[in-house]
């Protein structure tokens, strides 16, 4: 089992860190001691990031989708980092919502390069370093959504079934190297994620970008503060998957309960939900 020690006072690498989860795990761990180096293709996130940090940091705005970009981001940490790596988060994602039958290509390829290729790019940057130095854990970022699926979010829930996938494939590969690989399934979060996605229709039918964010901001009842509490306690107790929210511990259950028919039960609930969130919404 991992120690607290994996975490306090080591060097902590999170990509997109100039929001959302990204900020509120940089934030507290900067809070723990740790050295923070962050990422973000979002130059003024990043400063609002770093305005918030008690100790010390090294920023570099960066695209995960590029592959050497992230391999130069990696050594240039190793070269900064005043302490061993600690944990490598590999947090930055997006979202899109369509149907599959009528979808816009390029929305999901750049969903899946972002979501799923950016912790691939991130991950791979970053393991000969922690194998070489026998610790620390690559943390990756899946959601609810890579452990059931729901219409419209077919290249979401397949970037992170994707993601789930592959960490714990890794997570085999580490076996006896001192380096563990983690999975995080967060559960509905109160971030900008929804805002910054490629919104054409929703589950509800509704077509309207501004709409889909209040409503998901509606159900949204896990704060990004208590989600990095939620992930820097799983990683110092050495859990492999850890859930993040009532929903994401909720759905885990049913999807395993029902693998192919967890959808049964939630189907007859969704007109009740469209009433409910497109009151809540102002529509």
């Amino acid at each position: 089992m991992m120690t607290r020690r994996i975490i306090t006072d080591r060097t902590a690498v999170i990509s997109g860190a100039g929001s959302g989860i990204g900020r509120a795990l940089a934030v507290r761990l900067s809070g723990a001691g740790c050295p923070v180096a962050l990422n973000d293709w979002n130059p003024d996130g990043l400063d609002e990031t770093c305005a918030q940090l008690s100790g010390p940091y090294l920023t570099q705005v960066l695209d995960v989708r590029d592959r050497e970009a992230q391999l130069d981001w990696a050594e240039k940490v190793v070269a900064w980092a005043p302490a061993p790596l600690g944990v490598v988060v590999n947090n930055a994602g997006v979202v899109v919502s369509q149907f599959a039958a009528d979808a816009v290509y390029e929305d999901d390829q750049w969903l899946m390069d972002i979501n799923f290729w950016g912790v691939v790019h991130g991950s791979r940057a970053f393991l000969p370093h922690l194998i070489a130095q026998e610790s620390g854990a690559v943390v990756n970022m899946s959601s609810l959504l890579g452990l059931i699926a729901f219409p419209t979010q077919t290249a979401y829930c397949a970037s992170k079934f994707a993601v789930r996938g592959y960490t714990e494939a890794l997570r085999h590969e580490l076996h006896g190297t001192g380096v563990r690989a983690v999975t995080v399934h967060p559960g509905g979060i109160d971030t900008p994620i929804t805002r910054a996605g490629r919104v054409r229709v929703d589950a509800l039918g509704n077509t309207d970008p501004e709409l889909f964010h209040r409503n998901f901001t509606a159900i949204a009842r896990t704060s990004p503060e208590q989600a990095a509490a939620t992930i820097q306690r799983g990683i110092e107790r050495g859990r492999s998957r850890i859930l993040i929210g009532p929903d994401a511990r909720l759905m885990n259950l049913l999807g395993t309960a029902l693998p192919v028919h967890y959808f049964d039960l939630i189907r007859p609930a969704m007109p009740l939900a469209r009433r409910l969130l497109n009151t809540v919404g102002g529509r």
